[in-house]
């Protein structure tokens, strides 16, 4: 199936990364970032502030994935925010609703996930920011830049979970048939309450790091500490199930005529973009990435050999080069960049993806 912009010729260059030794590098791990209830829409949401201390820092917003939260964003938003050189991001990192410490939504579909970002900027009064989004919190963004371009300066898309139709090619692909049980939330419950803490945050590990040796042990123990909390949670399963339901119906939608397909919201996107995805990727189709950032008009592509489906975990200093690399650019206005040209190829061409399918 193929996707055109007739008329348009679209940019993509390689991702930029800034020499290694600007990358701020802590003493130790930091701990998670505080957090704090927000009241928005008769709804409880959750951030956590990751505050720059920098004059002159700049906004940004975190979104994490399918079953993640908040924290997924600890590392990387340090290192963005301690930089001393160069622009500095000041962010705020929230769960979505249902996941983390915010509550239950009437709506977990991927719009609904949009707007939801939307309000947050809007209530937080700090657009436009730099959005940043890993998996289904990707694609969401994708949605939200689209809809709304004057609330996002830059995009960073880490592993987005846009469309594809090969379920071969994702560790979820094998549950999206229980999608269609009218019990399959209670069924999700009780299996996830039949599991061990410990466990569960061992299985979360596996399926989203390349290489699990490399989870330190303080987050391993805060991963299990979160799958503590998600027993304790009672509207933890229908918020999973809803947002996987609604990321299936996003991909069946973005082959059908009519504006509701996310392919169309990616071409529509001015911000400049930069797209991150590990090759190693358990979750979402690594020729996803390439796809997306070809669509998008003013994007950078960057695929990490040796990584999985959270290089902004397993891999942050990486991450934080090329993000660092897109601020200087968008920074520069028109000036020479200090950032470094990964490859220095710069290819332009009419706009026109093939889907994997």
């Amino acid at each position: 199936m193929e996707f055109a912009q007739p008329g348009h010729t679209w940019v993509m260059k390689r991702a930029s990364l800034v020499p290694e030794f600007t990358v701020p590098t802590p003493e130790q791990l930091p701990e998670r970032w505080p957090g704090r209830e927000v009241e928005l829409d008769g709804s409880v949401a959750f951030v956590r502030d990751t505050p720059s201390g920098r004059p002159g820092a700049e906004p940004a917003l975190y979104i994490h994935g399918l079953g993640g939260s908040s924290t997924n964003w600890t590392d990387l938003a340090g290192i963005l925010a301690a930089r001393t050189d160069g622009v500095a991001l000041d962010g705020q990192a929230i769960d979505l609703p249902g996941f983390g410490y915010s509550g239950r939504a009437r709506s977990y579909s991927l719009d609904a996930m949009a707007n939801h970002i939307i309000r947050w900027i809007e209530h937080s009064d700090r657009g436009p920011v730099h959005l940043l989004g890993n998996s289904m919190g990707g694609a969401a963004s994708v949605k939200a830049a689209a809809k709304r371009p004057d609330l996002v300066r830059t995009l960073t898309l880490i592993s987005p979970a846009m469309p594809f139709l090969d379920p071969r090619r994702s560790l979820q692909g094998r549950v999206v048939p229980f999608l269609l049980l009218p019990n399959v939330t209670r069924l999700v419950g009780r299996r996830m309450a039949a599991m061990d803490p410990e466990e569960l945050a061992a299985m979360v590990i596996d399926s989203c790091y390349a290489d699990p040796t490399r989870y330190p042990e303080q987050r391993r123990l805060e991963a299990i500490e979160e799958a503590r909390l998600r027993h304790q949670v009672p509207w933890y399963a229908e918020a999973y199930v809803g947002s996987l339901r609604g990321l299936v119906s996003s991909f069946l939608r973005a082959y059908l005529p009519g504006e509701g397909s996310i392919w169309r919201s990616a071409a529509r996107i001015t911000a400049p973009t930069l797209v991150i995805a590990g090759r190693q990727d358990k979750l979402v189709d690594i020729r996803t990435a390439p796809q997306v950032a070809r669509l998008i008009p003013d994007s950078r592509l960057m695929m990490l050999e040796g990584v999985g489906h959270v290089a902004q975990m397993e891999v942050p200093r990486s991450v934080a080069r090329a993000v660092f690399g897109l601020l200087d650019e968008v920074g520069a206005a028109g000036e020479p960049s200090v950032a470094v040209q990964v490859q220095g190829t710069v290819r332009s061409r009419v706009a026109r993806v093939r889907m994997a399918s």
